[in-house]
Parts: structure tokens; C-alpha cells; sequence
């Protein structure tokens, strides 16, 4: 297993500072790479800072591909939408020349939309120079969910699919979700979490067990990875105050740790 560095902080300021400084480095060393670069991220409250942060940096935008880890097939304005949420709190001010490539496309079903998903997954510049991961409190991440029929499709490495449909009873909209090896195509990993309670489930989904039972340890077992590859951010610590962040129509309640 390749070595992961584990990242502590107090404040959601100071993890957002930092991730956000991390991943600005990563951007900026693929536009001077090959002249482009990309960056898949997760939806949530839990990411909003660190898209609103990015937002406000120098970067040539114009020459970045934004996209989407996972996504709810639901109409691209709903406010469970992923894509809305980035179009929202991303890709604003300075970031809003970048490119998005949206999960959800005209079909009624995500089975019956994968194949067109998968032709837009292909325009993005690969290996992804950043890829944002979530995890949930029963160890999923990305839509890969515990019980999910077609998960051991989904993590295959050797399925040749970079995405897939998933539906289970731990989620209410059906999903479209990179697979195992189109994440671990990446330059760099994030694992970024917040509150004590993600960090009892980091650490149980670092003990033994079944991956399937916590579908994260796909992530944190896997040999594929480069060393380095995999960081993992975190906030602990204190208990959590919070603060009331409004944009356009969506209001969202950020729990700060510091």
C-alpha cells in the first residue's frame, strides 16, 4: 500500500486554505504540463468554503475542466443537483471561465444515460490532475454505497468503464458515479472530511473488514495508488459553530471547527 498523508486541522479556514493552496499548485502544474488541467470534485455542504475559496483565485481559468465525481439524476437546477451546486458556488467570480462537464444528461434513467456520460467523461484531460473525494457516514464515497447491486461492477479495475449507474436505498435519487479506476486515474486524491464523527468512521473503515461493508476502503486499500497520491483532510478538534452562507437561492449552514 502506497504511503497516504493524514492532515489535521482545527478550522474549516485553515483546512480551506490549505487544500486550496494544494490544488491551485496542482492546476497551475497541469496548464504547464500539457496546457490544460482538471479537477473532479464531490457535492455537499461540506465543500462549499473550498469551491468559494477557489473562486477567488489567480488561476487561467479558461484553460481548467471542472467536473463531477458522482451526480443524483435529477434536472441539472435542482437543488440536489451537483452540477448546480458547482455552477453555484464554483464557478463564479475569477473561476468562471472554467469549463464544466456535467454527469447528467437528457436520458430519463442513468442506465439508460451512461453511455452518454461516458462520451462526456471522455472530453476531460486525463489523468486528472485533482480528484475530491467525500465519504459518508456509512463509508460510502462517491455513489459508491454499501449493499449497492452493482458495486462490484462499479470498482472493477479492469471494467473499462469510467462511469456507472447506481441505485440503492441509502440514496432517494438514482446516481451516476465515476468508477474505482477512472477515480484512482488521478495525479492527486483528497479525502476531505469534517467533524469528529467522519473521523470515527475514517477510523473504522481503517480496521479490518469487508470493503463492500464501507466502500471507502476501496480508496484507502488500494495498492494502485502512487505513494503520496492519497491525502486525507480532516477537522476535529472543537466544537462546531455555525455560520449562515447565502448565494442566489441556496442557503447552506457551515459547520466551523475553530
Amino acid at each position: 500500500m502506497g504511503q497516504r498523508e493524514f492532515l489535521e486541522f482545527s478550522s474549516s479556514a485553515l483546512l480551506v486554505e490549505a487544500l486550496a493552496a494544494r490544488i491551485s499548485d496542482l492546476l497551475r502544474e497541469g496548464i504547464h504540463r500539457r496546457g490544460q488541467a482538471s479537477l473532479a470534485v464531490s457535492g455537499g455542504s461540506t465543500p462549499i468554503p473550498l469551491f468559494a475559496r477557489l473562486a477567488e483565485m489567480d488561476l487561467e481559468w479558461d484553460k481548467v475542466t471542472v467536473s463531477l465525481v458522482d451526480e443524483r439524476w435529477v434536472e441539472p437546477a435542482a437543488l440536489d443537483s451537483n452540477e448546480n451546486l458547482v455552477r453555484t458556488w464554483f464557478l463564479c467570480h475569477k473561476a468562471t471561465a472554467a469549463r464544466l462537464i456535467p454527469m447528467k444528461t437528457p436520458a430519463i434513467t442513468a442506465v439508460q444515460g451512461e453511455q452518454a456520460c461516458a462520451l462526456l467523461q471522455r472530453k476531460i484531460p486525463r489523468p486528472y490532475d485533482c480528484l475530491i473525494l467525500g465519504m459518508g457516514n456509512d463509508g460510502h464515497t462517491a455513489s459508491l454505497f454499501p449493499g449497492a447491486k452493482n458495486l462490484d461492477a462499479a470498482v472493477d479495475l479492469h471494467s473499462g468503464k469510467i462511469c456507472m449507474a447506481m441505485q440503492t436505498s441509502a440514496a432517494a435519487h438514482e446516481r451516476m458515479t465515476l468508477t474505482l479506476p477512472a477515480i484512482l486515474d488521478s495525479r492527486q486524491l483528497f479525502l476531505h472530511l469534517q467533524g469528529e464523527e467522519k473521523k470515527k468512521v475514517l477510523v473504522k473503515a481503517q480496521e479490518a473488514g469487508d470493503t463492500r461493508e464501507m466502500p471507502i476502503r476501496f480508496i484507502l486499500r488500494q495498492v494502485a495508488i502512487p505513494p503520496g497520491c492519497l491525502l486525507v483532510a480532516v477537522i476535529v478538534n472543537r466544537p462546531p459553530k455555525e455560520k449562515i452562507m447565502h448565494r442566489g437561492e441556496q442557503k447552506v449552514t457551515e459547520r466551523i471547527w475553530g
